[in-house]
């Protein structure tokens, strides 16, 4: 599919489109970007920087065609990783699996690197972008004997999450996801902001663009809500007591 984002993106813009939703992940908006410089693209961006990117200009005043809501999930990575030590403090080694393909992994890996250093964790980064990468990630850290997982901001993974739940429940890995939707399918836990509502405004803005406002001129969205969710059914099939700091912090507790 990431292949054909491209084609795709040219095939909407030989089309005419009023507007481009670019709800994709990191590539898509990128894709779209390259495909026009005059149709006005509204993006979801969870897995890059916008401005490190080259989407826009600046968050306040993006510039150009583009605007759109980033999701901060690359810049969540410590949060996640400080969650996942209070859950196992005498965690060593903990996993993190990221998409080489996807252009914001590489920050997102140097980020939690330094995270982790402070933490005293030895990080075990893995890397994976197509299905048969996935069990060969999951074999690789038992070899490690990592305690945890950490599941990287990536679509693809979104696209996979019941395999991800599967694996980690096979073998017996807690592991903290980035979106709600894991959890939702029996991951053990999530932190990340919501995607439902990401979508509502981006929603919102080709509404207003439809009506003649300049995504130049529509600042670049940060999220206000980040929710911890934790599936305590899960837990208990992993043998593990959730720690009460954490119960107390969860926005929703999935029995």
């Amino acid at each position: 599919m990431v292949r054909e984002l491209p084609a795709l993106a040219a095939d909407l813009v030989a089309r005419r489109v009023a507007v481009i939703a670019a709800t994709g992940g990191g590539i898509s908006p990128l894709a779209a970007k390259a495909a026009t410089t005059t149709i006005p693209i509204v993006f979801v961006a969870g897995d890059l920087d916008p401005v490190e990117s080259g989407l826009v200009a600046s968050l306040n005043r993006p510039g150009g065609n583009i605007t759109g809501v980033t999701l901060m999930l690359t810049v969540l990575g410590a949060k996640r990783l400080q969650m996942l030590r209070e859950l196992l403090p005498t965690a060593a080694v903990i996993g993190v699996l990221v998409n080489p393909s996807n252009p914001g992994s590489e920050s997102e890996t140097k980020d939690l690197q330094q995270a982790a250093q402070a933490l005293g964790i030895r990080l075990e980064v893995l890397r994976a972008s197509a299905d048969r990468d996935l069990d060969a990630a999951f074999a690789r850290l038992v070899e490690r004997r990592a305690a945890e997982l950490l599941v990287g901001n990536d679509s693809f993974f979104i696209s996979r999450r019941d395999q991800l739940v599967a694996l980690a429940a096979r073998h017996a890995l807690p592991t903290m996801y980035f979106v709600r939707e894991f959890a939702a399918v029996g991951g053990l836990m999530s932190y990340g902001t919501s995607n439902a509502d990401a979508y509502h405004l981006v929603g919102a803005y080709v509404g207003r663009i439809l009506k003649g406002a300049s995504p130049a001129e529509l600042p670049v969205q940060n999220p206000t809500k980040f929710q911890l969710v934790i599936n305590l059914k899960t837990a208990r099939a992993l043998g593990l007591d959730v720690p009460p700091k954490l119960l107390a912090l969860a926005e929703e507790v999935i029995e």
